[in-house]
């Protein structure tokens, strides 16, 4: 939806950057064509935050090594985190590699 206008945009999932991390709601940035008003595609921010639903818990005193997890974000995606990051806490993503970034505090 255009935040002036209000009008709705219909996209399809192919021409969004990464849509495994949209979620509803979500600001992005969408490409048109002003000759002839045809959406060309969609970018979502480079970082995003999303909430963590499912992960196991970590284990304590493994903090020297870059372990990371299996971590089932909002989007129903999985991506890998460090050993202390848990259920119910908010992540930032970086949508162009997937990658996280950082924990974020609400």
């Amino acid at each position: 939806m255009d935040n002036e206008t209000f009008e709705q945009i219909a996209l399809q999932e192919g021409t969004i950057d990464a849509p495994q991390y949209l979620k509803e709601g979500q600001e992005v940035g969408v490409l048109v064509n002003t000759e002839n008003d045809q959406v060309l595609g969609a970018e979502l921010p480079d970082k995003i935050v999303l909430k963590v639903i499912y992960t196991e818990p970590g284990l304590r005193g493994d903090t020297a090594t870059r372990t990371l997890k299996p971590a089932t974000l909002e989007t129903g995606t999985s991506i890998g985190v460090p050993l202390f990051v848990n259920e119910g806490e908010l992540i930032r993503i970086n949508t162009k590699t997937g990658e996280y970034v950082e924990r974020v505090k609400e």
